[in-house]
């Protein structure tokens, strides 16, 4: 039996890119004089509207909106953060054990190639599918059934690995098994839906999920 054609979601599975953005948010909270209270960073944990909710809650919080110099410094914070963020614990163990990879995200295609780039992790990857390539994103399952067909195998012969519930329900809706990866132990009790809600990668061993072959 062969191990499964690894699926990796790249922001907060791969790179720990959702932390380092969340942290610009912080810097731009810190910056305006204002907490971030445990209650609005909990509702921007794994929420692709996350700008918005801190975006109204600073407007709520200061009497304005926030400036465009305002939203364009913590735009810089947020590319300066990120751009020395970590690869997550245990990925280039995991890649290293897969017998095929492929990234799959809703995030740009130049935002992906860059950082993986960065980290020396490129090579691991098959392809990418991101969301230059479909019109409807993570929770759809869109990316994950175009990733299976360049892949060229059925969803029982590979494994998803997400973060969110938005790529949990995502990598479910394509038929995949999946094992989230939370980078925030708040994000678990929303990853019910996942075979298994692991700490890190290193926790994660392809034995156990074999693919499907006759």
């Amino acid at each position: 039996m062969s191990p499964p054609f690894l699926l990796l979601d790249f922001d907060g599975v791969v790179c720990d890119t959702e932390r380092a953005a969340l942290l610009a948010w912080q810097d731009l909270y810190d910056r305006l004089g204002v907490p971030l209270s445990p209650d609005v960073r909990a509702r921007m944990l794994g929420n692709s509207a996350g700008a918005r909710v801190a975006l109204a809650d600073l407007a709520d919080r200061l009497g304005r909106p926030v400036g465009d110099d305002e939203w364009l410094w913590q735009r810089r914070r947020r590319t300066v953060r990120c751009g020395v963020a970590p690869a997550r614990p245990g990925v280039e163990r995991l890649l290293r054990t897969a017998e095929g990879a492929a990234i799959v995200s809703s995030g740009a295609a130049g935002w992906v190639e860059e950082h993986l780039r960065r980290l020396g992790l490129r090579r691991y990857f098959d392809f990418l599918v991101t969301g230059d390539d479909t019109e409807r994103h993570k929770p759809a399952p869109d990316l994950y059934l175009l990733a299976l067909e360049r892949a060229g195998v059925g969803a029982g012969d590979a494994l998803a690995v997400e973060d969110s519930p938005r790529g949990v329900e995502a990598a479910r809706a394509a038929g995949l098994r999946c094992v989230a990866v939370p980078w925030e132990p708040a994000l678990a009790p929303g990853l019910a839906g996942a075979d298994a809600v692991l700490p890190s990668l290193d926790g994660l061993d392809l034995r156990r999920y074999q693919r499907n072959e006759v």
